[in-house]
């Protein structure tokens, strides 16, 4: 929010939860919100409205599974350059040191060039710059966006798929010099083609955590600024509640969807939901730098495509209703 604002007095945030949620104004909406949101999910799970449009939803989505590793590129090379460029570190409250190791991270993500050595370079570099700044934390999404690009590779299309294909090539001359493919390339993507199944669940792992921090560090635990936020953008004038009620409701939305992303439950709906705040922060607020956001946007949207992966509630649910629905009626 430093980056939005100037920033606001300092408040107890203790205090500032207590006070809010004494408020009986507040607590009925939180309350109320809550106990609704149950209610819907209980009302989905018994009647599951729209099942085969969901399948269908859901196996449209997988056909692009073939675009993730572009995607990611995106996600991540695009607001690595806006960051050199624009002079920050990751994060807009930390000033980079050099603006040519964020721009030419980028870019050779964005190309598709050596891309799982360059996002393992980046990798070290936000892994680096976190020892010395802490608040690093608060772009935490690159971490799981790195490991899935290191575990995708570049994909197509990319100047990796391009030159795999001529150095694959018997009798080419690119086949003859190059070095890298057959004794590098190849034999790494044989060594982490079995840990692929498992990106999503990265993913959401990172993500998770960085949702739930973001709500949790920025609003929660800094109400100070994060009415300062709300003052300067009018949000009351948006949705005509208190400022305290605006705070708590974010952090807590945020919190939300980083514990559902973490479970892995209802994640492309959670993703979903994430998308629209980041378009709605986007158009809503004028001077904010978009470019900061595009790697959580992007995140979001493979989330969207891939859903929960390995080790989340998704699984479960999804096998207990197809065994529901194969069970033989009475």
């Amino acid at each position: 929010m430093k980056y939005v604002t100037e920033g606001g007095d300092p408040i107890d945030a203790v205090h500032f939860l207590s006070e809010a949620l004494s408020e009986p104004t507040t607590a009925f909406v939180l309350v109320g919100s809550a106990i609704a949101v149950v209610a819907v999910i209980a009302v989905y799970l018994h009647f599951r409205p729209a099942a085969r449009d969901i399948t269908l939803f859901r196996n449209t989505l997988s056909e692009y599974k073939d675009l993730l590793p572009w995607l990611l590129r995106l996600s991540i090379g695009l607001p690595l350059v806006g960051a050199g460029f624009a002079g920050y570190f990751f994060t807009p409250v930390v000033a980079t040191p050099t603006r040519l190791f964020e721009v030419a991270v980028g870019f050779l993500l964005l190309f598709g060039l050596a891309t799982r050595f360059v996002a393992g370079v980046g990798f070290l570099g936000y892994l680096v710059g976190l020892v010395f700044h802490p608040e690093l934390l608060l772009a935490a999404e690159y971490v799981p966006g790195f490991i899935a690009i290191i575990l995708l590779g570049g994909g197509r299309p990319s100047a990796d798929h391009v030159l795999a294909r001529i150095a694959a090539t018997d009798g080419t001359l690119y086949a003859r010099i190059d070095p890298i493919y057959r004794r590098l390339s190849i034999p790494f993507a044989r060594m982490v083609e079995p840990y692929t199944l498992y990106v999503p669940t990265v993913l959401r792992a990172g993500l998770g955590f960085t949702f739930f921090y973001l709500g949790f560090t920025q609003k929660l635990m800094n109400p100070g600024d994060a009415l300062a936020v709300v003052a300067q953008y009018d949000l009351t004038a948006v949705v005509p509640v208190s400022p305290e009620l605006w705070v708590l409701g974010a952090g807590l939305v945020e919190m939300a969807i980083g514990v559902t992303l973490l479970f892995g439950v209802f994640t492309r709906a959670s993703a979903g939901v994430a998308f629209v705040m980041f378009t709605t922060t986007l158009f809503g607020l004028p001077n904010d730098p978009v470019l900061a956001h595009i790697s959580l946007f992007g995140l979001v949207s493979v989330l969207l495509v891939t859903g929960s992966g390995p080790f989340a509630l998704d699984e479960w649910m999804e096998t207990s209703e197809v065994e529901t629905q194969a069970a033989p009626a009475d």
